[in-house]
């Protein structure tokens, strides 16, 4: 898909990235309603979750608002269950699914799942295997660079994903243990581009337009995901936005989507995470932030939010640069 892409349009692909709680779609269609971009990749699904028909999978796998641009997640520490799980998947309306193999959180790693299968190449190459038996759509694979700084077992990793089928690789390029305070690695992107015959995906330290534009214009020719600015600015795929941008009404537009698009249950932690991010556009967010989290409702919360707009109008507007 990205090869032809390449040779027909010269404007870099920008992909949402996978973030749990967040890349649901309620901030899909956020982000749609801006331009949107290539790709939304869903928060990571569990596949023995999804198997054993968890009560909430039915919005895991939602696939709106644009089934054709969606990328399934899947996450798991069982080679059969991931199968089985991306075979089900794969019957459904979207542009690939995807396998985590870069969650570092403890709980994750631990059970033998995300970043954990970097581990080992050929546990990691026979699962994709068997996945890529099941999957006619196109097959992924989110990565960090592992669990040590070693460019070379990255590169002999990911080759390996390739000769199993994988057709697109995103590298988080940071190793397993590495926090955000530790600088991505976007020179390891550059350097996986050239190892590899399929696309790579750069992810990781991009907070603004300016880091958006300058990645896709450096590091070799590829795909750029984006995660949490995303978050900040729903807006940030479409570079430019004529006028300006009303904060106020893209919070309760938020607020109107998750109403709609996710469950009850739900409601409450998605919305405390996503203006944990949104509100670093005004000026006094942290303030803000306090007075969100103390509501126990969706109503509770817009009240606060339109409070807060109703005594700092100055601030109900932000460049979309």
């Amino acid at each position: 898909m990205f090869d032809s892409y390449f040779k027909v349009n010269m404007n870099t692909p920008f992909l949402l990235a996978p973030m749990a709680e967040l890349s649901h779609r309620a901030l899909r269609e956020l982000i749609e309603g801006f331009g949107g971009c290539n790709e939304y990749f869903t928060e990571m699904i569990s596949a023995g979750a999804l198997l054993g028909g968890g009560p909430f999978e039915s919005w895991y796998i939602d696939n709106g608002p644009r089934p054709e641009k969606l990328v399934y997640q899947l996450v798991g520490a069982d080679s059969g269950q991931i199968s089985r799980a991306a075979a089900l998947l794969d019957q459904r309306e979207c542009a690939g699914i995807d396998i985590n193999m870069g969650c570092s959180a403890p709980l994750i790693r631990k059970t033998g799942a995300g970043v954990a299968w970097m581990a080992s190449i050929d546990r990691a190459g026979e699962l994709i295997g068997q996945v890529r038996q099941v999957v006619k759509r196109r097959l992924s694979v989110k990565l960090r660079i592992g669990f040590q700084d070693d460019f070379e077992y990255l590169a002999n990793f990911c080759r390996r994903l390739e000769a199993e089928g994988v057709e697109l690789i995103t590298l988080h390029p940071r190793t397993a243990l590495e926090k955000f305070k530790r600088l991505a690695r976007w020179d390891y992107v550059g350097k996986l581009r050239q190892e590899l015959g399929i696309p790579v995906a750069g992810n990781g330290d991009i907070a603004s337009v300016a880091d958006l534009l300058r990645r896709a214009a450096g590091h070799g020719f590829g795909p750029i995901m984006v995660g949490r600015a995303a978050v900040r600015q729903p807006w940030i795929f479409a570079q430019k936005v004529p006028g300006t941008i009303s904060i106020e009404e893209t919070g309760l537009r938020f607020l109107e989507l998750l109403g709609r698009y996710q469950p009850v249950e739900f409601h409450l932690s998605r919305a405390r995470l996503f203006f944990s991010y949104f509100c670093d556009n005004l000026k006094w967010g942290n303030y803000l932030k306090n007075l969100l989290n103390r509501e126990e409702t969706l109503a509770g919360i817009e009240r606060v939010w339109r409070g807060y707009f109703a005594e700092h109008g100055e601030e109900e507007n932000s460049s979309g640069a």
